[in-house]
């Protein structure tokens, strides 16, 4: 076979260093933005954050430790000192008006910390009334696990060796519910799995003794084994009465009667009126079906959004949030050392986190940018759902705003995804925005959310004695001009957690 060079010419898509660097960093959310961003500084001595103020730039640990020996670093100190003595000196003689008095004549190779003791950030926290301390630790100072706090229970109650190891077995069985993971007999088998002598086994009685004693600690009803179980046990602590009786009955042998709200069967088994029956819902309404989440709670996560919206003289204005990312720039001090013509390794280092800083400066201002165009885009095609609320919302589409700012649709989607924006009526994902449409009478469009509005609004205003059907919901959408099946309430009905009717009826 005869060997041969030939040229060809054509085009292929390729993806660049810096695309694939913007590309990840469109599609991150601001805690994983706030974290990419870190990690560049402390990772390139080129990157420092900028004051937005003008003032000068502060650079990260890294060109920090690079640049400055410790004579000029202590230098730049006593220069800042003075100079914030002297700009603001009663702010200044404020800040330590609980020191001891500073002496006239000091030695000149005395420091700072030879006069006053440096304050930990911690002594500074839990002095004076609590200002300075983070809203957090009060959050979080009193929070314990459900087994945490039955065990604390457990070490004071007069029980023997054996009964606390069968105590800590149970509750270590607990989920956060409070409700037991496993069965009666997988625990016993546990409790004997590495006792050799036949008269050491636990016996049920034991365990049951036991888990009858764990399951009327406090919060009531821990370690049940369902929920039927749980109620049960917190009835069973209060005071014997003819309502108490109808309460145990019902959950012990007609709890999924009541779950589906058949009330006139409850009342013929029972052999009660409407009255008794519903004082023996009220009691069961009153009780706690989950005790364990007393304990552990679920906090709120909180969100910080990307974009601002605000009407301003009858204009939506459309900003960024300046606090989602500290502003970057390139370290001046370093920057001037890189030398063209020099081959060295340190200059080659130099040269290439340079060269990294300012694609990730233009990478982030890509970023916003686009995140700026989708969102003022979105705020256009739905002003009328700023003005008036969820059934003015319209129906929108990615393919939309992609067509509109000439974009793909896959970058629309990762703008989109785990952005939020803050508007007068709350804040939002991007996505919430987008929505599929149903036809109108008038050959017009209605977006899903609007329709989704509407269902929760004749829900809301329902006889809570004659709950709507899905039928009648959709007839009622059909008069108002809206196309919609009973099969299409339904499922908007379900997407938002309502129960159908015959679950919501309600006791006059």
């Amino acid at each position: 076979m005869k060997q041969s060079l030939q040229v060809k010419m054509g085009q292929t898509l390729a993806m660049t260093p810096q695309l694939q660097q913007a590309i990840k960093l469109l599609q991150l959310s601001t805690l994983e933005l706030q974290s990419e961003i870190q990690d560049a500084l402390e990772n390139n001595p080129m990157l420092e954050t900028q004051e937005e103020d003008g003032a000068e730039p502060k650079e990260n640990d890294s060109s920090r430790a690079a640049g400055d020996d410790a004579q000029d670093q202590a230098r730049s100190e006593e220069t800042a000192t003075a100079a914030s003595t002297e700009a603001n000196p009663d702010e200044f003689a404020q800040a330590n008006e609980n020191s001891d008095v500073l002496p006239d004549d000091l030695p000149v190779d005395s420091a700072w910390e030879d006069v006053y003791e440096a304050s930990s950030p911690s002594s500074m926290q839990s002095g004076g009334e609590g200002e300075n301390r983070d809203f957090t630790e009060f959050h979080n100072s009193g929070i314990s696990s459900i087994q945490d706090h039955l065990n604390d229970q457990i070490r004071f109650a007069p029980l023997s060796d054996r009964d606390q190891i069968i105590a800590t077995t149970i509750i270590d069985a607990v989920d956060d519910n409070g409700y037991l993971l496993d069965d009666i007999d997988v625990l016993l088998e546990a409790l004997n799995r590495d006792i050799n002598n036949p008269d050491d086994l636990v016996e049920l009685s034991e365990l049951e003794s036991v888990l009858h004693l764990v399951q009327h600690l406090d919060p009531p009803g821990c370690a049940a084994r369902d929920a039927s179980d749980c109620m049960s046990i917190q009835i069973g602590q209060l005071k014997q009465t003819d309502v108490t009786d109808r309460a145990m009955a019902i959950v012990n042998n007609h709890l999924e009667l009541l779950a589906s709200h058949d009330f006139p069967r409850l009342r013929r088994l029972l052999k009660i009126n409407d009255d008794q029956l519903q004082e023996a819902i009220a009691l069961i309404r009153s009780l706690n079906p989950r005790p364990g989440r007393q304990i552990v709670q679920d906090h709120d996560q909180y969100i910080v959004p990307d974009v601002f919206v605000k009407k301003h003289k009858g204009v939506w204005r459309v900003e960024l949030n300046p606090d989602i990312a500290p502003k970057l720039g390139i370290n001046a001090l370093y920057a001037g050392m890189v030398k063209r013509a020099d081959k060295s390794d340190d200059n080659n280092f130099l040269r290439n986190h340079l060269q990294e800083a300012r694609w990730f400066i233009k990478s982030l201002q890509s970023r916003n940018e686009t995140l700026l165009r989708v969102a003022t885009a979105i705020v256009e095609r739905q002003r009328s759902f700023l003005e008036y609320g969820e059934e003015a919302m319209k129906p929108l589409v990615l393919r939309d705003i992609a067509e509109q700012l000439s974009l793909h649709e896959s970058t629309i989607s990762r703008v989109t995804t785990q952005k939020y924006i803050h508007t007068p009526r709350g804040i939002f994902e991007f996505k919430f925005f987008f929505s599929s449409h149903v036809s109108t009478a008038n050959g017009g469009e209605c977006s899903a959310t609007a329709i989704r509005a509407m269902i929760r609004k004749y829900i809301a205003a329902e006889d809570a004695t004659k709950p709507l059907s899905d039928s009648k919901i959709a007839s009622t959408l059909v008069a108002e001009g809206i196309q919609v099946a009973r099969r299409t309430v339904a499922k908007y009905r379900e997407s938002m957690a309502i129960p159908p009717s015959n679950e919501r009826k309600r006791l006059n």
